[in-house]
């Protein structure tokens, strides 16, 4: 089980999720770091456990506005290591997508809210570094419906995202993931929201998912780095 921190960007700064009602998400406090500045905000991570990857939701971008380039490039600039990065920035026309394919060190995911038909995905899907994101909000799957009807045309890594989940510390949502597993084959399956702790990972490890996307318990020291270590391990 791969465990892989969340940045959640707006205004430069890094914001705490709140089940995807974003007009609430505010710069994060947390004892991990003295500011809400990603690169500290990311250096508190690390000092948790080396994380080698993590996924950046560019909040702006999605949103329409300005994308926070500069703190990406600061986040790249100043982390030991090159992590690679997943980074979700409402990317949906092809030339947006041609350019972060070729980024050294960033996956870009296509959010399905993002999309408005399959041509990227069509376009794309072959790439090893594309990620697909099938996000859902409470009021059920936004995005096309091609995007999460067609198994066909995902790629090898798809993440579920389900934001009504996330900052809730209400647990993973299982049943949905247990039927887009069924449905993906061999593609690797990541859960994002609701993780709390060690138990849900090895849960989730049970129902063939590889990797979590992971914030609010890493910030509130429910999921440690001694549990991280034994589930890599695993």
């Amino acid at each position: 089980m791969r465990i892989i921190p969340v940045l959640d960007l707006k205004g430069g700064q890094v914001v705490r999720a709140e089940q995807g009602r974003r007009d609430r998400y505010r710069p994060i406090v947390t004892p991990l770091s003295g500011s809400a500045d990603i690169v500290a905000v990311a250096e508190g991570l690390r000092s948790v456990h080396p994380f080698s990857t993590f996924y950046i939701a560019d909040l702006d971008a999605i949103e329409g506005g300005i994308p926070n380039g500069e703190a990406l490039a600061r986040l790249t600039a100043a982390t030991p290591g090159a992590p690679e990065l997943w980074v979700d920035a409402g990317l949906a026309d092809m030339a947006g997508f041609a350019a972060a394919l070729a980024t050294p060190s960033l996956c870009p995911v296509l959010g399905s809210e993002s999309q408005k038909d399959a041509g990227a995905l069509r376009r794309f899907r072959d790439r090893h570094d594309l990620i697909l994101s099938l996000d859902f909000f409470a009021e059920g799957f936004r995005g096309p419906a091609e995007l999460l009807d067609n198994a066909e045309l995902w790629p090898n890594r798809v993440i579920v995202m389900t934001l009504a989940k996330v900052g809730s510390a209400a647990g993973p949502d299982f049943a949905r993931l247990r039927e887009i597993k069924a449905r993906a084959g061999e593609r690797e399956v990541i859960a994002a929201g609701g993780v709390r702790h060690e138990t849900d990972l090895r849960e989730l490890a049970g129902l063939g998912i590889s990797a979590a996307l992971v914030a609010t318990s890493l910030h509130d020291g429910t999921l440690t780095g001694a549990q991280i270590a034994k589930l890599a391990m695993a």
